[in-house]
């Protein structure tokens, strides 16, 4: 077969937000997306009052939907959800391709404020699962990966998640913070957030033994089976290390300068990026749907001074029906 010159050129150099990268260092038999997200993710997180920590948990929690879900290959869902016993009982992100994300938190407000400073990601969410799950359509099954979190941050999640799931060499980073600038009525701030996952997907199987998981009950002694890491897969790792949370997140450092950055002396290739916008699926036709899928006597429980109404947990849009239109007796 006859080598295809693949033109190269320098790096963008204009930040583009709400983006997803896809990208390959075929060098290293590494390929990954770097996401940024800016307007997309302050929209999700504004339509909401959560406490700061909890919107830095959440936007986290968008980042890594938006990373995974980015790879779906079809027109469907990916739905990232944490239940769990901490101050921050559930996390839902809705991914919908292409590109359009949606998500809301449930919290303990008492927990939240008793964590105060200390508000790390594994304090929040204490201790749960999280189950990441992809959605084909209504005539495909679905498919859920779970994983177990015991004080985890959902970068470790995510690795675990790829490891027991996938079995695919993983490592994400994510980084979300507020941005503050001067504006006419004092300082403004604004949610931005980053991302980058990298695989090792090299091109025969040989180069992608790993060690086994846990034997569990193995007899006392056994001998772990211990499989070195490929010499590639290490360089990358510890590329991928060196990225600061600054640089995720920095609104005037595009996402290809700061792939070349990581990967110029091996050559990086870019794909054709992939725009995220926050929208959510909630309609009134949608909303009057469900209502009318309930029995009558939770319909007509519903109506309050002759009226029905239901809020979106997760853009808060408020949809106000009569007890008629939905078929509800009135109270």
């Amino acid at each position: 077969m006859n080598n295809i010159d693949i033109p190269s050129r320098a790096p963008l150099q204009i930040p583009v937000d709400d983006a997803v990268v896809p990208f390959e260092v075929a060098a290293l038999d590494v390929r990954g997306r770097i996401v940024r997200l800016g307007p997309a993710l302050d929209s999700i997180l504004g339509q909401h009052d959560y406490p700061t920590p909890v919107s830095k948990l959440l936007g986290e929690a968008i980042v890594l939907t938006v990373l995974l879900g980015a790879s779906l290959k079809f027109d469907g869902r990916f739905i990232l959800q944490t239940q769990t016993d901490g101050a921050v009982r559930m996390l839902v992100v809705d991914y919908r391709s292409p590109g359009r994300v949606r998500a809301c938190a449930q919290f303990d407000a008492e927990k939240a404020g008793a964590i105060g400073g200390e508000a790390t990601t594994g304090r929040l969410l204490g201790n749960g699962h999280l189950a990441m799950t992809i959605d084909q359509g209504p005539d495909m099954n679905r498919y859920q990966g779970l994983v177990a979190l015991a004080g985890e941050t959902l970068e470790q999640a995510a690795h675990e998640y790829f490891l027991r799931s996938e079995q695919i060499p993983t490592k994400v980073r994510l980084a979300v913070a507020e941005e503050y600038s001067a504006a006419a009525n004092g300082l403004r701030r604004r949610w931005r957030a980053g991302g980058l996952v990298l695989q090792f997907l090299p091109k025969t199987a040989e180069r992608m033994r790993g060690p086994d998981l846990d034997p569990g009950d193995a007899p006392a002694g056994t001998a772990p089976h211990i499989v070195p890491e490929d010499d590639a897969w290490v360089e990358g790792q510890a590329l991928l290390s060196t990225v600061d949370d600054v640089e995720l997140i920095d609104p005037d450092l595009s996402s290809e300068r700061l792939l070349y950055r990581l990967f110029h002396e091996h050559g990086v290739r870019v794909f054709r990026s992939g725009a995220v916008e926050a929208r959510c699926s909630c309609s009134r036709e949608r909303v009057e749907n469900m209502l009318r899928s309930f029995p009558p006597v939770d319909r007509a429980s519903m109506v309050e001074d002759g009226r029905i109404l239901v809020t979106c947990e997760f853009c808060n849009a408020k949809y106000e029906f009569t007890p008629a239109e939905v078929g509800a007796a009135e109270a």
